[in-house]
């Protein structure tokens, strides 16, 4: 603003824009709508500005939604790593399996990850001593940080990630075998596989096998040996019930002379009482592989990201849920009148926004334009 008396121009705040953003809010709640469905990239070409305004843009919102977001409620988390580029870099993702939300994300996979998280939840309004259970898979380092970090807290395994860690063994039994008896080629996904998953195909294949005296091969063991853990999982109503039968499927594993199976029930056997409070909870991590799988394809729309920080930004900005989230609210004020608008402005931001109207009263009254 230029007053005419003193010949002096002044910034002022504005109810309808952020200070020294270049965009009316409700230009920026468009850019971030958009970043939800598109990659950065594409966005910038919509109003032909720099990448590194919109990466500000949505620096700014989806940090200050996360900021104001309440954790209080949660009670069972969920924890995962992404791959954030090439080579051995990750991000540790947090999530709220109740809610199936994401919480928090952070650069790592070390036992510290936890402790960070920890400080999170103190921030957002919660007590670390409200999380009862953490599902995880069988990383020793996310174990570690849990025991110390969050002792209080029961350790599930993702049930998906036990049976892979049979799969693994069942399919290195297969592979030594098919080089002694190369008819059993073609035979990898009926192993891998859970059996109401099986193609026609499949089902008809494995009768073939069967009726080859399929039981003297080692595959087969190891098969049956992998189907009964995965019946004592579905079956199994609690860990008491589910305890004397994973006894005796451990005594068939370490008895049956195949050592990758041998090797698979020692690690089972180590991480007994975990492996019992995952039939007790029925936790899985079905929904953060999901987000993980959603963050994964937005990274390779976009090629990659500069920085960690930007793939935090989007892992916030697609599985957070940011109810405060600026796009959210300006879609409830399309078509509100100008009052409408700066009332809305005061709510948010009454400092400024008083402050504002006091200094153009102030100058208008002046004489200044």
């Amino acid at each position: 603003m230029r007053c005419h008396t003193c010949a002096k121009t002044t910034q002022v705040v504005v109810p309808w824009a952020r200070p020294n953003s270049g965009f009316t809010r409700r230009m920026e709640a468009l850019l971030v709508t958009l970043c939800k469905a598109m990659t950065v990239s594409h966005v910038t070409q919509f109003p032909s500005v720099s990448d590194g305004r919109v990466w500000r843009i949505l620096d700014h919102y989806v940090d200050q939604a996360h900021a104001q977001e309440g954790f209080s409620t949660v009670t069972s988390v969920g924890l995962d790593e992404a791959a954030s580029r090439h080579g051995h870099n990750y991000i540790s993702l947090f999530h709220d399996l109740d809610a199936q939300r994401g919480l928090y994300a952070c650069e790592g996979r070390k036992a510290q990850v936890v402790a960070q998280f920890a400080d999170a939840l103190e921030a957002h309004g919660a007590c670390a001593e409200n999380i009862r259970a953490v599902c995880m898979d069988m990383s020793t380092s996310y174990q570690a940080g849990v025991r110390e970090h969050l002792a209080w807290a029961a350790i599930t395994f993702d049930e998906f990630h036990i049976i892979q860690l049979v799969n693994k063994a069942v399919d290195e039994v297969r592979r030594q075998e098919v080089k002694r008896a190369p008819e059993r080629r073609g035979t990898r996904y009926i192993c891998l596989k859970d059996k109401p998953a099986w193609s026609n195909w499949q089902i008809a294949q494995f009768a073939d096998l069967k009726s080859r005296n399929l039981k003297t091969y080692r595959t087969h063991r190891t098969f049956r040996i992998q189907e009964t853990l995965r019946e004592i999982f579905h079956s199994a109503q609690s860990a008491v019930q589910a305890e004397p039968l994973l006894d005796k499927w451990y005594s068939w594993a370490r008895r049956c002379r195949l050592e990758p199976i041998k090797a698979v029930a020692k690690t089972l056997k180590d991480h007994w009482p975990d492996l019992l409070n995952t039939i007790d909870s029925r936790l899985t991590n079905g929904h953060v592989e999901a987000v993980n799988s959603l963050i994964q394809t937005a990274k390779s729309k976009a090629r990659g990201y500069r920085t960690t920080r930007h793939l935090i930004t989007i892992v916030y900005l697609v599985a957070g849920k940011l109810t405060l989230l600026l796009t959210s609210s300006v879609r409830r004020q399309v078509g509100a009148s100008p009052h409408d608008l700066s009332q809305v402005a005061m709510t948010r931001y009454p400092h400024q926004t008083q402050e504002s109207l006091s200094f153009l009263s102030s100058m208008n009254a002046n004489g200044c334009q």
